[in-house]
């Protein structure tokens, strides 16, 4: 996605359309990553990261691919280890579950410690990569075309069943093998075999369903548990369709209450509908230059870019800032700001394809109801979803799992705390209010100013770090969400200031957006 200069490295689920495998990206709820690698890894040794200076613990546990079959292939499931500073709570860990489903949570560690930085003063923060993703036997796609490329395709005509079988083909492994509830398995060999007693959990968008489940088979090793952006176990994600319909209402509100982005662009909406009705009748091609390199090349604007494009841009507040201005834009015929925010979520999200597929279609597609089929239909986003899950998902072969247990409310008292975002396009407060169900020790607060992953946008990190310390969410205040962190609208490409005209007189005394906010 966009540069670190501009968005903050957020773990994420992040469910879109973009790359040559339409089908399977299309329901990516979640993060642009840090991407770290680590050097010396061994069943037990040192390694660094990148984006860390700091020497980890780092290692592996050898387990079964098929836990029914114990002496059958072995995979190794790879962790890392980042020290506390003073360890006071040697038998304690903050285990940190990234997002996807398909996210390596050790390439994200950078991330982890910046949100964790009190927490790890006094206790290990402990990064697992679930089986499928990162350094536990990856289930990968061969995907990774150049930005060109995917500027110059059209989507319609990519083969979306030979694609993803050709994607099948080329993975070593049981596909079968890499749902949530066998990866939560592996989590506890690693537990045990770190000596951990006890663990504090913090999931992050899917990471919420791997911390939900934790809550449910391995209670007695809970001290706490955070939900951030949480997927509650009674949604199924095509919901997400309807999540990222609201992100875009909340969107056309935001710059119509703004008075300088309502002067500057208009009726926004219509200029979006305007644009998205003229690229359901097909393609715009028009010469244009690589927004990475400045290269001549051909774009091939489609529906399906300009969606996801904005789609995707709503997960960051700077990001989502530039919007009105590549709408209104894209609505005068220059495609070029929309170009650069699509250029900006390719090849970006760290996903794990293969078992990104494996979670999605043995516990979320086969679980919809025909009435919930049906709804998907009046959304864009959710019927290309439902649309790319019918193809992926024969062919995956997932078994399916308990849909009446599986889909149950999580039944605890352990304490936790549940973040959700307010103008969140993935994970909305509803979703926090449902996993609330039966939660009997919780408290959920919801960020106004957040997109997804209010840890890393707020003071959620420090009501975190004091959840950890007092095991107890009763002194926990959400007071300091409230906190106007909002980001203003970009004006044009450059700035959020704008530039006053002779007849503007009154508007002389304010020329920036800082007197509102989006």
């Amino acid at each position: 996605m966009p540069t670190a200069n501009n968005v903050r490295p957020i773990i994420r689920l992040k469910y879109v359309a973009y790359t040559l495998l339409p089908l399977i990206a299309a329901l990516l709820l979640f993060s642009q990553p840090t991407l770290a690698s680590t050097e010396n890894s061994a069943n037990d040794d040192s390694c660094y990261v990148d984006g860390l200076s700091d020497r980890l613990h780092c290692g592996y546990v050898t387990v079964p691919e098929n836990y029914a079959k114990p002496d059958g292939k072995q995979i190794r499931v790879h962790y890392a280890v980042l020290p506390a500073i003073k360890p006071s709570f040697t038998k304690e860990a903050l285990l940190a579950i990234a997002g996807g489903p398909g996210q390596s949570a050790i390439e994200n560690a950078a991330s982890f410690d910046h949100i964790f930085t009190k927490v790890r003063q006094q206790r290990d923060i402990l990064l697992i990569d679930q089986r499928g993703t990162g350094q536990s036997n990856l289930l990968q796609c061969d995907n990774d075309a150049a930005v060109e490329a995917i500027l110059s395709i059209n989507e319609n005509n990519v083969d979306i069943q030979a694609e993803t079988q050709k994607c099948l083909d080329g993975i070593d492994a049981d596909v079968t093998q890499y749902g949530s509830e066998i990866a939560l398995k592996d989590f506890e060999a690693v537990r045990s075999h770190l000596g951990y007693q006890k663990l504090h959990v913090y999931g992050i968008s899917y990471g919420t369903r791997m911390a939900q489940l934790y809550m449910r088979h391995y209670p007695q090793v809970l001290a706490t548990v955070t939900l951030d952006g949480v997927v509650p176990m009674q949604q199924s994600v095509l919901h997400i369709g309807d999540a990222i319909d609201r992100a875009i209402d909340l969107l056309w509100q935001d710059c119509n209450d703004n008075s300088l982005c309502r002067q500057q662009f208009g009726e926004l909406k219509q200029q979006f509908e305007q644009v998205n009705q003229q690229l359901q009748n097909g393609p715009i091609i028009s010469q244009t230059r690589d927004p990475l390199t400045n290269e001549p090349t051909q774009l091939t604007m489609t529906q399906a870019k300009f969606m996801g494009a904005i789609r995707m841009a709503l997960y960051s507040t700077n990001v989502r800032a530039l919007i009105p201005h590549a709408i209104h834009q894209a609505a005068e015929g220059n495609f070029q700001a929309i170009m650069g925010l699509y250029a900006l979520t390719v090849n970006s999200t760290g996903i794990a394809m293969g078992m990104h597929s494996s979670v999605v279609c043995g516990e979320d597609w086969q679980r919809l109801s025909e009435q919930q089929v049906q709804q998907a239909q009046q959304s864009y986003f959710a019927r290309e979803m439902l649309k790319s899950f019918d193809i992926t998902c024969p062919i995956w072969n997932m078994p399916v799992v308990d849909s009446k247990q599986f889909s149950a409310a999580i039944d605890s008292d352990i304490p936790t705390l549940v973040l959700s975002g307010q103008i969140d396009p993935a994970t909305p407060p509803s979703w926090g209010e449902l996993a609330m169900e039966k939660l009997s020790n919780a408290k959920h607060f919801i960020a106004p100013y957040a997109t997804h992953g209010v840890a890393y946008q707020s003071c959620g990190n420090e009501l975190i770090a004091q959840l950890v310390n007092s095991s107890s969410v009763e002194q926990l205040s959400e007071t300091c969400l409230s906190n106007d962190v909002s980001r203003n609208f970009y004006l044009n490409a450059n700035t959020v200031e704008q530039i006053a005209k002779p007849s503007d007189a009154d508007n002389q005394s304010s020329t920036t957006q800082g007197a509102t906010h989006d």
